[in-house]
């Protein structure tokens, strides 16, 4: 398989690069966070459970927010071996197969994240009170734009499919 062209023009690329630095910050948070419990547990003999949690809610981020970018740029994780042997019409089918695959997750992800948050968003994180919708909306937000990226790319492979 050739690798698609890197979209990095228009609004959802410009919001992935945004969430992109985003998630480079929360990276920089979460690595200051875990040496600060590090240091409080081996040094000062002191548990941070509130330190610990804000990792975990900068980690959150990191992934989601960074996701979007990597599959709009192609640069996502995947296995392609037998789609790189296919080629012709039976390829481009195949590739539009596995992005409609991309996208079903999209969508059953963020069905089920709606389901656990009708339910969740009743309490709050244990060591910060932090409300659980708010905590896990670095993922929701995260999904919506690799919902939106996968459109995109199901688009764009409908459109390769229709070429000789």
């Amino acid at each position: 398989m050739t690798p698609q062209t890197p979209t990095r023009t228009g609004a959802l690329a410009r919001t992935a690069r945004a969430f992109e630095i985003v998630a480079m910050a929360l990276l920089a948070v979460m690595t200051a966070l875990l040496i600060v419990q590090v240091v409080g547990r081996n040094l000062l003999d002191v548990g941070l459970p509130w330190a610990e949690e804000l990792a975990r809610y900068a980690g959150l981020g990191v992934v989601y927010l960074a996701a979007p970018l990597l599959l709009l740029d192609n640069a996502h994780i995947k296995v392609d071996m037998f789609e790189a042997k296919v080629g012709g019409r039976a390829g481009r089918a195949l590739r539009l197969v596995n992005e409609v695959l991309v996208l079903a997750f999209c969508v059953v992800f963020l069905w089920g994240g709606w389901l656990f948050m009708k339910r969740a968003s009743q309490f709050s994180t244990a060591a910060l009170a932090i409300p659980n919708w708010l905590y896990y909306l670095p993922a929701a937000v995260g999904m919506v734009l690799l919902t939106l990226v996968a459109v995109s790319r199901v688009l764009r492979a409908l459109r390769e499919g229709t070429a000789p």
